[in-house]
């Protein structure tokens, strides 16, 4: 009814807990939290009366009082609940002398993509919840008593020395400072300012051009892929490129790697390999199945290769001298341009060489809001501004990437051409679609049949990982994402605590109309694909000069987990460190 309560711990896609006693009602004359009491018939509820706000005026002193004065330096400051709270009810700080606000918690900045800052916690609880329910990988708990009590990682650990996958989940539910993409803003912001010889170069996600309206008022999805490129150009980027293309990319080199193994019966189930945050489960916590993984790189990580080989040679440009920035719906992201797989040698004007990473920095969806608003650049006012060429082109397959389901579909539309020669009557294949955190279906090609099956959010997987490991796994073909519904529930998204519960389904939806309404649906009908190919890349997926530029290897990485909290992984672990 359009009513407003105020929260804090509660948030629409967790398990309600009713700890902040922010949303305190009254009902039938008794104080009470609203987000945990059932209606029942004949109930009086009040949300505004003198009694509620002084209680919840009351919460909001306590809490302020343990919070440090930093909103001005805070990357969360203008989008942060607590500091809307403290406004709306003009809260003043009554009791400074019982509480220290520096409460001498280190900030941890141990991840390549999360930084904790506890002193900022509002002890909402809802990390916890997003790691353990949403995600099941219960990196955080509540420790220590009373005015003590903090959030800590299990163990007491830096992040980098946990389980963490850096889905960055948490920092997507987090309402304050507290857990935050670790910023790449500044670096950004500067290095356009101050730009000298250097060639700036951007890159966009398909998830993002799907949900970054949310953050300028506009409905959630809303398509705004030609405002984006304009607000990138606006911000002083040289070059705006479409990680679509180089998802087409994908699906040309993973079709044709899935047919190989599927044809010869080795390595399968084959996994799909662009998600960071699944990559760095398998990697930390199974490292016996990297062998499963297609040995692409992600769409992001071939879309920089390619700028600074292919592109910089076409311009005429040092690859030294240009700076990739990719505009990503993943805080993962972060953390996968810090693999040393992900660098390249180059060599400099003087003599000998110079490794550097092929993908600069990455801004999450968030991020480039922030800085767009930031540099006051009215973003629901642009005009429509196209990709620049020749990294720019995509089809319907390639958008599919942004949501849960879509890396499948689309390969499995070039996979039916690739085998048949023909394309796909039907070429929406609904069996792959939706929102259902595990989705199975068999797949008829020419009568070969495709056992394939679909996973989002990491809960989910776990249950798959072990039938895999047991042998009772049935699949030839799996896609993970680590993130609920794919990368429109990235943890770099904009932030959802308005109540709309539906914000997944939206963006999926927009995801499958932009599909629907492109002109080439089918990643092998790209022809600026085909010519990249023709030029470059010895005229066909997986040969020598593909293998070079588009693959890439994986590491066990499980000795970097000091501790983890799931049993399935402690057992991993205590025979890893037995050998």
């Amino acid at each position: 009814n359009n009513i407003y309560v105020p929260t804090l711990c509660y948030h629409p896609l967790l398990r309600v807990v009713g700890t902040c006693r922010v949303c305190l009602v009254t009902a039938d004359g008794k104080l009470t939290p609203s987000c945990y009491t059932k209606v029942q018939e004949g109930m009086v509820v009040e949300t505004h009366n003198q009694e509620v706000e002084d209680n919840i005026r009351q919460v909001l002193q306590f809490l302020r009082c343990r919070h440090p004065n930093a909103c001005m330096t805070c990357e969360v400051d203008g989008h942060c609940e607590f500091q809307n709270l403290v406004y709306r009810y003009q809260v003043e700080e009554y009791l400074p002398s019982l509480f220290h606000r520096d409460r001498s918690h280190v900030r941890d900045t141990s991840s390549n993509a999360v930084v904790r800052d506890m002193n900022k916690c509002v002890l909402c609880s809802r990390c916890i919840r997003a790691c353990a329910d949403v995600q099941g990988m219960n990196v955080y708990e509540m420790t220590r008593r009373d005015e003590d009590e903090i959030v800590s990682t299990f163990g007491d650990l830096p992040l980098a020395d946990t389980g963490c996958i850096s889905c960055g989940q948490c920092t997507a539910v987090c309402p304050v400072g507290a857990l935050v993409e670790k910023s790449h803003i500044h670096f950004v912001d500067q290095g356009l300012k101050n730009k000298g010889n250097k060639i700036y170069v951007a890159q966009t996600a398909p998830a993002v051009r799907v949900a970054i309206s949310e953050e300028f008022g506009m409905e959630p999805g809303s398509i705004s892929t030609g405002k984006l490129v304009a607000a990138l150009k606006k911000l002083g980027f040289d070059y705006v490129f479409d990680t679509n293309f180089t998802a087409d990319l994908t699906i040309m080199e993973e079709a044709s790697e899935f047919i190989h193994r599927f044809t010869n019966k080795k390595k399968l189930p084959m996994f799909t390999s662009c998600c960071p945050g699944w990559i760095n489960l398998v990697e930390k916590h199974y490292p016996k199945l990297e062998p499963h993984l297609s040995s692409c790189k992600s769409p992001q990580g071939m879309l920089s290769t390619l700028i600074k080989t292919y592109f910089a040679k076409k311009i005429g440009v040092d690859p030294l001298d240009i700076v990739v920035v990719s505009i990503m719906p993943c805080v993962a992201k972060k953390d996968e341009i810090k693999r040393p797989q992900l660098t390249r040698e180059f060599p400099l004007p003087g003599g000998g060489t110079k490794r550097v990473p092929e993908t600069d920095f990455v801004l999450t969806t968030r991020e480039t809001a922030h800085l767009i608003e930031r540099n006051k650049v009215h973003y629901v006012s642009l005009p429509d501004t196209p990709y620049d060429s020749p990294l720019g082109e995509s089809t319907g397959s390639a958008v599919l990437f942004g949501t849960t389901g879509g890396v499948m579909e689309a390969a499995l539309r070039t996979a039916y051409f690739m085998i048949t020669g023909k394309e796909l009557e039907q070429i929406e294949l609904r069996a792959v679609r939706g929102l259902e955190g595990v989705r199975e279906a068999i797949v008829d090609i020419a009568g070969l049949e495709l056992n394939i099956g679909i996973v989002h959010g990491t809960k989910n997987i776990l249950p798959i990982i072990e039938q895999i490991l047991d042998g009772t796994s049935k699949f030839d073909f799996l896609e993970f994402m680590a993130c609920p519904g794919g990368c429109i529930g990235g943890g770099g998204e904009p932030k959802n605590s308005d109540l709309d519960k539906e914000i997944l389904r939206k963006r999926q939806e927009a995801i499958l109309r932009a599909d629907k309404t492109s002109k080439i649906r089918t990643s092998h009908n790209n022809l600026a694909v085909k010519k990249l190919y023709e030029e470059f890349l010895q005229g066909k997926p997986n040969s020598p000069e593909s293998k070079e530029y588009l693959h890439t290897y994986y590491t066990d990485r499980s000795s970097l987990v000091k501790t983890s909290n799931l049993l399935p992984f402690k057992s991993q672990l205590d025979a890893s460190k037995n050998k």
